[in-house]
């Protein structure tokens, strides 16, 4: 399980950040201050850190240098400010990505588990019934043999990999795939994508295990799940 170190001011963006990145199956350690958080970090060891640019006592760019010398893990600043500056700032400092505020929570979630992949910490390959997905390579197989996907099969397969405890809805896949795609995505685009995928990964399309629909919501990836 990867340990997330949150730097953040705000009481209510925090708590509501601790709730989120929990329930995706980090474990969350937070600091309000800059004092705190350096206390914290020569007392813990962390996966990933995301920091509040501005900060009550200080700001995050020294928190940054900080934690790259300590522990060199991988750094996600969170910015109220759109300055260019400032990323570009950020950046220069050693560190991985920002996301600007206010951010869409399950964009912040995959910027986090693409730094973590990144720096080697988050795993690289899943399992589930029988589908293994190696997302170092981009391949997948079903029982040994290779399922050949398109892009946005591909897409929207890791779209449920990357949050197994969730259940999705289809906006929340119109919005991934319309992104993804570059083009409007409508309902029945979406839902010839899910047939097509389940034709290709399930063994019974018709009775599916990986891909759930979730009646009246939307959709969960099935149980089974593993990390390798």
């Amino acid at each position: 399980m990867e340990r997330i170190f949150l730097i953040e001011d705000d009481r209510k963006i925090a708590k509501n950040l601790v709730l989120l990145l929990r329930a995706e199956g980090f474990t969350v350690s937070h600091a309000a201050t800059g004092s705190d958080a350096l206390a914290m970090l020569n007392e813990n060891k962390f996966d990933i850190a995301l920091i509040d640019i501005f900060l009550p006592d200080g700001n995050g760019f020294t928190l940054c240098t900080e934690i790259k010398e300590k522990q060199g893990i991988p750094v996600i600043f969170l910015t109220a400010s759109g300055d260019e500056s400032s990323v570009v700032t950020g950046l220069n400092m050693g560190a991985d990505d920002y996301v600007t505020k206010p951010f869409r929570p399950r964009e912040l979630v995959a910027r986090i588990r693409a730094a973590l992949r990144k720096s080697g910490t988050a795993p690289s390959a899943y399992e589930v019934e029988g589908l293994h997905i190696d997302v170092a390579s981009g391949l997948v197989h079903k029982n040994g043999e290779e399922v050949m996907l398109s892009a946005m099969e591909y897409r929207l397969l890791l779209v449920f990999i990357n949050n197994p405890k969730c259940i999705i809805t289809r906006n929340i896949l119109l919005d991934e795939l319309w992104n993804a795609a570059g083009e409007f995505v409508n309902d029945n685009t979406l839902s010839v994508y899910i047939r097509r995928l389940r034709e290709k990964i399930e063994d019974d399309p018709a009775d599916p295990k990986i891909i759930l629909t979730v009646r009246g919501t939307g959709y969960r990836l099935g149980d089974g799940y593993a990390a390798q």
